[in-house]
Parts: C-alpha cells; sequence; structure tokens
C-alpha cells in the first residue's frame, strides 16, 4: 500500500527538498511552478504535472513525493489565470481564459524550459483540462515526451446534452452578455451544491480536507466557477481534438486513467480518444472512483499509482536501465 506521506499531517506542507518559484510565459506573464527531487545516484527521469481548472499544485504534494521517492525529478506548473499564476483575465471569483490556445501556447514554452533543465526521459502527466491540454498540445506536435499520462481528462463534459446543443447554448449566452461572468454559481458543475463537492472528486475525506486547507492557508488558490467563454473556448477545443486525423497521428504512447462513472468529465469521450490514440492504454475503474483518481481513497489511488508505475517502466524505462529506487 503506498502510505500517506504526511502522517498526522496530510499534504499540508511544502517539503525541504521542494522550490516554489515561478517561470516566465512568452509573453512576460509570471506562473507559479514547485520543483521537487531527491537526489539518488542515478535519477530516474523528469515528470511535468499540469493540474485540472481550478486546481493548484498543493493538492497533488503527496503524489509529488511518491514519484520523487522513487528517483522521478517532478515539475508541476499551474494555469495562468488561477491558483495565484498571473494573467490578465485572473479573478478568482470566475474562471476565465480568451482561447485555450494561450494555455496550449503556455505549456509548449514551458516543456522547452523544463526538458532543457532536466534529465531524461521526459514524461508529461495532466489531469482533467490538464489532461485535455496536454493531449491537445501533444497532438499539434508542440512537446514530444517519450511517454504521457492523462489522469480523467477533459475531453467533453458529463451530460446529457449532445455536443451540438453545448457548443450552440454557449455562443448564445456569449452574446446575451459578458462573456466573462460567471457560467453557474459554486461548485465544479452547474447545478451542483458546493456541499455536495466532495461527491463529485473523492471518497477520500482526509484527502479532500487537505484541499480545504490550502485554500484557508491561501486564499489565492481558491477560484470560483468558470466564465461562459471559457465554456465556449471549451466547446471549441473539444471540436478542436475530435478533428479527423489528429489523435491518429499521435505516434507516442499514452496512458489513460480514468472512471467510467466521472460526474464531470465524459467517460465516452475518453474512450473514443483511447481508441483513435495508436500507441494508447485505457485504465478504468467502476464506483469505486470519482473525478480525482490521485486524490481517492488507498484502495483505489493504490492501483492508479501502479499503473502509471508499469507503464512509465515500460514505455519510460530508467537510463541505463538503472534500478528505480525503492518507495
Amino acid at each position: 500500500m503506498v502510505k500517506h506521506v504526511w502522517q498526522g499531517t496530510g499534504g499540508r506542507e511544502i517539503p525541504a527538498g521542494a522550490t516554489e518559484s515561478t517561470w516566465t510565459a512568452a509573453d512576460g506573464t509570471p506562473i507559479r511552478r514547485i520543483d521537487w527531487r531527491r537526489e539518488p545516484v542515478a535519477p530516474r527521469g523528469s515528470i511535468l504535472f499540469l493540474p485540472g481548472r481550478g486546481d493548484f499544485y498543493e493538492k497533488y504534494l503527496e503524489t509529488f513525493d511518491y514519484w520523487a521517492s522513487k528517483g522521478w525529478h517532478v515539475t508541476a506548473s499551474d494555469w495562468r489565470g488561477q491558483a495565484g499564476s498571473a494573467g490578465p483575465e485572473s479573478r478568482s471569483d470566475v474562471g476565465d481564459i480568451a482561447d485555450f490556445a494561450v494555455w496550449v501556447d503556455d505549456l509548449a514554452h514551458l516543456y522547452q524550459i523544463w526538458r532543457a533543465a532536466t534529465p531524461g526521459p521526459h514524461v508529461v502527466i495532466g489531469h482533467s483540462m490538464g489532461g485535455h491540454l496536454v493531449l491537445r498540445t501533444l497532438a499539434e506536435g508542440r512537446i514530444d515526451p517519450v511517454a504521457t499520462v492523462l489522469s480523467a481528462p477533459m475531453l467533453g463534459f458529463a451530460t446529457i446534452l449532445p455536443r451540438w446543443v453545448q457548443r450552440r447554448y454557449a455562443a448564445i449566452m456569449n452574446r446575451l452578455g459578458d462573456p466573462a461572468r460567471p457560467a453557474w454559481k459554486a461548485s465544479e458543475k452547474p447545478g451542483a451544491r458546493e456541499a455536495m463537492r466532495a461527491n463529485l472528486l473523492t471518497h477520500d475525506e482526509a484527502r479532500y480536507a487537505d484541499e480545504q486547507w490550502w485554500r484557508a492557508q491561501r486564499p489565492w488558490l481558491a477560484l470560483g466557477p468558470a466564465s461562459w467563454r471559457w465554456l465556449k473556448k471549451a466547446s471549441e477545443s473539444f471540436d478542436r481534438l475530435d478533428s479527423p486525423g489528429l489523435l491518429e497521428a499521435v505516434h507516442s504512447p499514452v496512458l489513460l486513467v480514468a472512471t467510467r462513472h466521472d460526474a464531470l468529465v465524459s467517460w465516452p469521450a475518453i474512450a473514443r480518444a483511447a481508441r483513435r490514440l495508436p500507441q494508447a492504454e485505457l485504465v478504468a475503474w467502476g464506483r469505486e472512483g470519482r473525478h480525482e483518481l490521485l486524490r481517492e481513497s488507498d484502495v483505489v489511488r493504490d492501483r492508479v499509482l501502479a499503473s502509471i508505475d508499469e507503464f512509465l517502466e515500460r514505455e519510460a524505462p530508467a537510463p541505463g536501465g538503472s534500478a528505480t529506487p525503492a518507495a
């Protein structure tokens, strides 16, 4: 079993081995990052992790420590406009972006900086919206990791409405008022109450509480609902990934981990993407797993981490065949 890292305190401290800093996007925007590494005799390689909408890297400290214990150099970056990162659209009460292409450009720029400064093999991991943006940046040929992992990637929304209805409705709402206004009131999903938010994300109450603790300690980490513009641009980005031949041209290995009953992102869209990617592996969970698989209860999270470990041992082996340090 993969134990919770900081017994008694949860993931509620930046450890001595981690460095928080900022990197500068191509347009000069400062964006938060964290770099975490232990110093094994032979580094295992490097992982770049990108979180989801409204996320922040503090939520994944436990997982970063697990990967670092394996010898990986771990870097995580937030997205512009959220979690304290600057950006022209940055507002704590609403998540907004001019176009998802802005985030694609940011990731492509960060990847080049990170790749030049870290040991290989180089792996990119994205969760939820981060998984969507990682896949899009990969499919557009802007990054070239030896292996990619997508955790519950946001390739569509979990709704009974057809994609064309979602797209048309978002376009209408953008025309009827300020596109930057919130598209819903609270939580992670339109119509969901804040009190029910944990039920969308994880079964693990302690890990969910870690997130709330960080938001209390660092209020700038909190982000409100997405804007109507964000919804419109998300729909357009889904359509971009649906373009014929785009995913079929990705010839590097991709692991997708997801749950069939995700209440936030579309399981059918994830399954379709896995079929289209030439070197995809899909590992799925049932009702025992909610959206944040890397922050689930141990019985699920251990299997998620094991699936990622097995994939990386096969597709991103340690340099020179050196042994991976024990956790």
